[in-house]
Order: C-alpha cells, then structure tokens, then sequence
C-alpha cells in the first residue's frame, strides 16, 4: 500500500469512522481502555453470535491514529470468527512491534504498517486491539 493511500485511508477513518456511538444493548460485551501517555480513552462494545462478531461499537476521545485505527479494526473484524480474530490480533500485533506478520489478511488494517518509525504512536495504533484480545479474554472467549 503506498504511502499517500495510507493517509487517505486513516484521514477517512478519522474523520467519518465506522461505528461510532455506543447504543444501549445488553447483548454486547463491553471495556473501556485509556492511554496513560496521550489522551485516547475509548470504550469497545461487541457483539458476538455463535463464536462470530457480528458488531462492534466505539465511542470515546482520541487522536487520529486510535480514532482510524479503532475504525479499521472495526471493518477488519466484524463478521470474524474468534479464532481469525486471534489470527487477525497476532499479525497486526507483530506487524506493529516489527516482527513477521502475514500481510494478506490484514486488510486495510496495512495502513500502519510502519507505524513503528514513529514509536510513540505504537500505543495508538494498538490501543483498540488491544481492547479487543482484553475483553475476549475476561470472558474466556480466547
């Protein structure tokens, strides 16, 4: 994905992102996580039917690399089973830390594909996921 593609992608997931606003619905899962360095704090709903997510949801204040990366996750994994959500988590999570990663399921999720040049943004970019491998887990769900 060339660099300018990449803008375009988390200027658009910034500023029109997927998803936004929690709804009141006791079917969803729920988790709130902050950024201790920054100001992101958002709080992750999903919903789960048959080990598949069929929706995620997200509010909160963050910067523009949680904000799109946030959204993109959302387009990444909805519709996943949980164990292409543990696939999914693995290789964005290593795509991030500079480690071997397998590219062709990551979808737009790409775009922070060298995020690790700006170190201080790792936190941003993997905030969400992060979010997600936390709550499945709480819930013995991974």
């Amino acid at each position: 994905m060339d660099s300018n593609l990449k803008r375009e992608l988390i200027l658009e997931h910034y500023q029109h992102p997927k998803n936004k606003g929690l709804i009141d619905d006791d079917t969803y899962i729920k988790i709130n996580m902050n950024n201790e360095s920054c100001i992101d704090e958002v709080d992750l709903m999903i919903k789960l039917e048959n080990d598949i997510i069929t929706d995620i949801r997200f509010d909160g204040e963050a910067c523009a690399i949680c904000t799109s990366a946030t959204s993109i996750m959302i387009d990444t994994l909805i519709g996943k089973t949980l164990e292409e959500v543990k696939e999914l988590y693995q290789n964005y999570n290593n795509m991030i830390e500079e480690k071997e990663y397998d590219s062709t399921i990551l979808e737009q999720a790409n775009a922070y594909d060298d995020i690790y040049k700006q170190p201080n943004r790792k936190k941003c970019a993997l905030l969400p996921w992060w979010g997600i491998e936390k709550l499945l887990k709480e819930k013995n769900y991974l």
